[in-house]
């Protein structure tokens, strides 16, 4: 047995001898390591330049170090980093002739530094910077080889004593540590602050990536962006820092928020129609004004701060009640729901009615008819869903009850009796007796009578109701029945707690539609409309509901969700599908106002006609007249559209699909000449490039795919993939010579590419900053980048662009139109540039803003949609003989806005 475990004794025994080796050498190791951190920490703490240690034979500072660029720090003498087993000494000169040794490049910038070798990938680690790594150009090093006598190799001996041995290589592994605790503290992956406004020594690494008129950098969410400095810029002192002076006035919005939304449409005392989409409140004037289909046009109120859900119009036609539904803001923020009452002629807030009293957001709205609207009747989307009387000259809370759990749908007033309130929704329409209590805020008491249904079925939602001059009420339900309610008297066999009590009952059904009936308005002449959803019909109902006349609304309008009469015998009619249609019952109904129905993504303008297409999550793709606010033709994609470009030549137009599938099409014909799928991920941005000889598209697989393209655009080749992105593609440019790309990636990375080169990632991007760009969407690089100057320390932000006027963007904060909500990504606001400064809701914030140049003239279209989501907006190209506006995007909890300023900043006509 003895015999037998010797021999495995051994090997085990030699095995935990080399384990306990190991072991001692690692704490050493870790001892040395902790002194480097702690001789590290003490020079940072002097600010003092850290200085590694050096060996007992290291040669001494030379008369050879040279001078400080003017503006950098001034440099101090060699000093010996230990790296490996041998130690070297480098000095950093100006470039200058000088003999053999010296590692020299083309001349530096003036007061240009040191820029670190490799190529760092923004918000990411950085790659090696060895010899042969790229760089700024203007950089000497003088490399004194070790000399032997001095620096010993490791097994070779020495003169020294076993004793200074242990030193000398404590001194070296110290100063090895040192030097590499410095370089991993100045890369941009640790995410420290810049080094212009952080405190360092001279000659620490972190100022040499971020030395001034090289490069400056920013933070976006605690990541590092590194943008180089263009050479015609010598200081960033000269650059300007305040915003530009140019403004915008919203001009047109294109859009009416009919899918989810009811009661929202009505005629102004001055003949204008009033709707709502997003938090914009718009005033189309059917006729009169210069443009737009029937000579029409538009005015807003921008007052909102979210999403508007609900309308109501003062009697004397004047004043207009809208709510909002609560959110939050840019920085996020809650935003309490509240009732704005503001004058439509001149655009002002007279009151604002209810802040901090509404949850979630106000669903109905009504003003009282009898007293000459002086009480304003809201219900709010609470779960016990609110009803409140208002005082509409003191704004003060008269009274409040809980109403139901059940959602409400539609309120109103008695126009006969104040006292009296009828809500309608879901299975139910309540009658409320409401008592003013003197006048004395909150001392008013509302009571509940519930209409009764008897031997008729009770409908699921009964979603409009309409009062009529004799004090009966009819009703529209989810059964396509119109109910007359009428009051019953008084049934003394059935006392009850207070007495004989009176009732509301159903006094005559009529079955007027298939489906739901979603909008009833009485018209001067005493008589009824009924729209219905389902049959699409609009039905006018005269005395003892009999049916008068009909007309049918065109399927691919939608069903009729609102309707309101205008002059004469015109009628306006919304529909379910965002479109506003102005007609009577003899001649039909022909649209005025369109836009998408769910979540709009793409955009494109055309390079020279005053046209622009748009796609999005309805599979629609629609090509708008920017002349006419018309839609020039729409066809359906069968899938999301999330991207498109125009070529050069406008003749065919490129369409991204959230399948990895991409489309050219005709678009004069509207026909499909290319069908080609890339991948299996969404496209979030397709571009041609200025000569139209590429296509590059850009995916979520994080590759750039380009394409050969031919003269008429319609034959497409693969040419290459651009792969180096850790995250996916959201914009990309082309250069004006087409032959170079400049890309932003989802982990805000910036890189550039050479496609003529063979879609060969450039590694210097130092070589780039002077690079000419046709286009300039991408929302990081130094063309959107101005230092904040007023705080100390304070970061950098991305606000103005250093391109010539008509490239330049939009400053975020003084000229975005106030656009929020849910329902408001499915228009397209435009805008004209104008003096007008700020006004009323125009001071949200827009966080990127992106130059975009030669774009519709001196207009602004917006886009609103998924702030978690790369933006897609192509721009037009530069052969565009137009002028240039800008354009701008912003991300707000649930928006995404683009838009657009003319050149010169004044006030452009109606497009």
């Amino acid at each position: 047995m003895d015999g037998a475990g010797g021999p495995g004794e051994g090997p085990a025994q030699e095995a935990l001898q080399s384990l306990s080796r190991r072991l001692q050498v690692q704490e050493k190791e870790m001892e040395l390591v902790k002194a480097a951190l702690a001789e590290a920490l003490r020079l940072l703490r002097l600010q003092a330049p850290p200085t590694s240690l050096q060996d007992p034979g290291a040669p001494g500072p030379t008369r050879d170090s040279a001078a400080a660029p003017p503006g950098l720090p001034p440099t101090h003498s060699p000093s010996s980093v230990s790296r490996g087993t041998q130690t070297e000494t480098e000095v950093e000169t100006e470039s200058s002739p000088g003999p053999p040794g010296l590692i020299n490049g083309p001349a530096a910038p003036h007061g240009g530094g040191e820029e670190p070798g490799g190529t760092q990938s923004e918000g990411g680690g950085s790659s090696s910077s060895g010899t042969g790594s790229p760089g700024p150009p203007g950089l000497l090093r003088l490399v004194q080889p070790p000399q032997r006598t001095d620096t010993p190799r490791r097994n070779s001996s020495s003169s020294s004593s076993p004793s200074e041995r242990p030193r000398q290589k404590l001194s070296r592994k110290a100063a090895s540590s040192a030097n590499l605790l410095l370089r991993s503290g100045s890369t941009e992956s640790r995410g420290g602050k810049d080094a212009l406004s952080s405190p360092g020594g001279p000659g620490s690494r972190r100022s040499n990536y971020n030395l001034e008129g090289i490069s400056v950098k920013m933070f976006l969410r605690g990541r590092p962006i590194t943008m180089y400095i263009p050479s015609g810029i010598r200081s960033l002192e000269e650059l300007p820092s305040g915003p530009p002076p140019e403004t915008l006035s919203l001009d047109w919005v294109y859009g009416y928020r009919g899918r989810d939304s009811r009661s929202n449409l009505f005629v102004l005392r001055s003949g204008e129609v009033v709707y709502f989409i997003a938090c914009v409140v718009v005033l189309y004037r059917p006729g009169g004004g210069p443009g737009g289909p029937g000579g029409g046009g538009q005015r807003h109120y921008r007052g909102h701060t979210d999403c508007v859900r609900c309308l109501a119009v003062h009697p004397d036609g004047v004043r207009v009640a809208s709510g909002q539904t609560a959110g939050v803001d840019k920085d996020g923020k809650p935003l309490q729901p509240v009732v704005h009452v503001w004058d439509s002629e001149t655009l002002l807030k007279l009151q604002e009615i209810g802040l901090g009293a509404f949850e979630r957001g106000v669903g109905a709205l009504a003003f009282s008819v009898a007293d000459l609207g002086a009480f304003l009747c809201v219900v709010d989307d609470s779960n016990e869903h609110m009803l409140s009387v208002w005082d509409c000259s003191r704004g003060t809370k008269l009274a409040e009850i809980k109403s139901t759990n059940d959602s409400v749908l539609a309120v109103g007033f008695n126009p006969r009796d104040s006292s009296c309130i009828v809500t309608s929704g879901k299975s139910h329409v309540h009658f409320w007796n409401w008592s003013g209590g003197a006048g004395v805020p909150g001392n008013g008491t509302l009571t509940r009578k519930q209409g009764v249904f008897g031997k008729y079925k009770k409908p699921k939602f009964i979603p409009c109701f309409v009062l009529l001059p004799d004090g009966d009420i009819l009703t529209g339900d989810s059964e396509g029945n119109i109910l007359t309610w009428g009051r019953s008297l008084s049934d003394s066999r059935t006392p009850g707690r207070g007495g004989a009590k009176e009732t509301y009952g159903i006094v005559a059904q009529a079955h007027a539609h298939e489906g739901s009936i979603f909008a009833l308005c009485l018209r001067r002449d005493g008589t009824v409309l009924s729209g219905g959803g389902r049959d699409r019909r609009l039905v006018q109902w005269g005395p003892g509901l009999v049916a008068l006349q009909e007309a049918e609304i065109p399927e691919h309008f939608g069903a009729v969700r609102a309707i309101a009469e205008g002059l004469g015998s015109e009628l306006l009619v919304g529909t379910t599908k965002n479109a506003l249609l102005r007609g009577d019952l003899d001649q039909g109904f022909s649209p005025v106002i369109q836009g998408h129905t769910d979540e709009l993504w793409g955009l494109c303008t055309h390079p020279f006609q005053n046209r622009f297409l748009t796609c999005g999550h309805d599979r629609q793709l629609c090509l708008w007249d920017g002349e006419g606010h018309a839609l020039a033709w729409s066809i359906d994609l069968k899938e999301t559209g999330l991207c498109a470009d125009f070529h050069p030549s406008g003749a065919v137009v490129a369409v991204g699909l959230n399948t990895g599938r991409w489309l050219v099409l005709d678009t004069e014909t509207r026909e499909i000449v290319s069908d080609i799928t890339d991948g299996n991920e969404q496209l979030s941005v397709v571009r041609y490039s200025p000569d139209g000889l590429y296509l590059a598209i850009g995916s979520h697989d994080n590759m750039i795919y380009i394409y050969s393209v031919s003269s008429d655009g319609a034959k497409s080749s693969r040419f290459g993939r651009c792969v180096g992105h850790s995250s996916f593609i959201t914009h990309l440019d082309w250069s004006k010579d087409g032959n170079f790309i400049m890309s932003n990636s989802g982990d805000y990375e910036i890189l550039y590419w050479d496609v003529a080169g063979g879609c060969k990632l450039l590694r210097n991007r130092y070589e780039s900053r002077d690079r000419e760009w046709a286009t300039y969407t991408c929302v990081l690089g130094f063309h959107v980048y101005v230092p904040v100057r007023p705080r100390q320390g304070a970061e950098p932000r991305v606000r103005w662009s250093r391109q010539p006027r008509d490239q330049r963007p939009v400053h975020a904060r003084r000229l975005a139109p106030r656009l929020a909500g849910r329902q408001g990504r499915q228009h397209l606001p435009v805008a004209s540039a104008g003096p007008w400064g700020r006004g009323a809701g125009a001071c949200n914030a827009l966080s990127n803003p992106l130059p975009v140049p030669r774009l519709l003239s001196r207009r602004l279209t917006a886009v609103l949609r998924d702030p978690h989501r790369p933006c897609s907006v192509a721009p037009p190209h530069p052969n565009s003989p137009l002028p240039g506006p800008t354009l701008s995007s912003t991300s707000r909890h649930s928006q995404k806005r683009i838009s657009l300023e003319g050149a010169n900043g004044t006030p452009a006509h109606t497009v």
